[in-house]
């Protein structure tokens, strides 16, 4: 039975290995460790850098191109072998869950494009909650003043899905959000991947729903100050001393009466002090941490 699982392995893997292979050799990584990140014997590894592989199909070798610099640039930053096959897995799913993939499937396989289509259909709010925050994402990485706003604890980007029953229907970065080599580091966003913030929009689902997406940021005096400046409405909790689902239930029902910009955890022993920057959804928490951010060189 030619299933997708079945594509991707025949038509679509050795080519995505091959560019990974290359791209890493490229940048000095011998073809022994190469093999050990894809999980592949080193004379597989040598048949792909000699070129010996199957080329799929111009429109497909491009997206496939686009995961493979993905890929190289997770295991260049330190990522492990499990954030590979994930970041793998998500990206080529989501060709699939597009429509992309169904008019070559179905002609590898023999079965109609509407029904490859409908079979991942089902999945599609998922994707649209997925790509919303993987754009949000990439537009917070480019803000020059982020990264002096994550926290010790690091930070966390969520959005969910209407009316969200647990954390599986939260999207959120694998791992947080970090910094290497003095750039922003974040995997690609997953649902079920946070625990904390999911479970405070998943509260938030019952108290305000139009509240989607939340992002923690560090607190100080400056972010105090820049945050009036910028006009944000905010409320304020103290979670030190709470467990965790006594501490989600403090930041969300302070939503009970009234909407809010931000909520300022001012932590307590053990817990460090936290600002987190609610919208509607991820792009509208972005625009706020702009504001948060042009205020800051101001308060500087």
């Amino acid at each position: 039975m030619r299933t997708p699982s079945v594509y991707i392995a025949e038509e679509l893997m050795p080519y995505l290995r091959a560019q990974v292979s290359k791209k890493l050799y490229m940048e000095g990584m011998t073809q022994s460790q190469i093999a050990e990140y894809l999980g592949i014997t080193q004379a597989m590894v040598s048949k792909y850098l000699s070129g010996k592989y199957k080329r799929p199909p111009e429109e497909v070798a491009r997206k496939l191109d686009s995961i493979a610099d993905e890929v190289v640039r997770v295991i260049l930053f330190g990522g492990s072998r499990a954030e590979v096959v994930v970041i793998t897995t998500r990206r080529l799913f989501d060709l699939f869950q597009s429509g992309f993939l169904c008019r070559f499937y179905s002609a590898y396989s023999g079965v109609s494009e509407e029904l490859c289509r409908s079979m991942f259909s089902v999945q599609r709010d998922r994707g649209e909650v997925l790509e919303v925050l993987n754009l949000a994402l990439a537009e917070l990485a480019k803000l020059e003043g982020f990264p002096s706003l994550i926290p010790e604890v690091r930070s966390n980007f969520a959005y969910a899905l209407p009316s969200p029953r647990g954390p599986e229907d939260v999207a959120a970065v694998p791992g947080r959000i970090t910094t290497a080599r003095g750039r922003i580091f974040a995997l690609p966003p997953e649902f079920g991947a946070s625990r904390f913030t999911a479970g405070v929009l998943v509260e938030l689902g019952k108290l305000a729903p139009g509240i989607r997406s939340v992002l923690n940021i560090r607190y100080g005096d400056d972010v105090e100050e820049a945050m009036e400046m910028a006009g944000f409405r905010a409320a304020r909790v103290k979670t030190g001393g709470l467990s965790e689902k006594e501490a989600v239930k403090s930041i969300a029902e302070v939503f009970e009466s009234e909407t809010y910009d931000a909520v300022v955890d001012e932590g307590g022993p053990g817990v460090e002090p936290v600002v987190y920057i609610f919208g509607e959804d991820p792009f509208e928490v972005v625009d706020k941490v702009k504001k948060l951010v042009e205020s800051l060189e101001e308060v500087g």
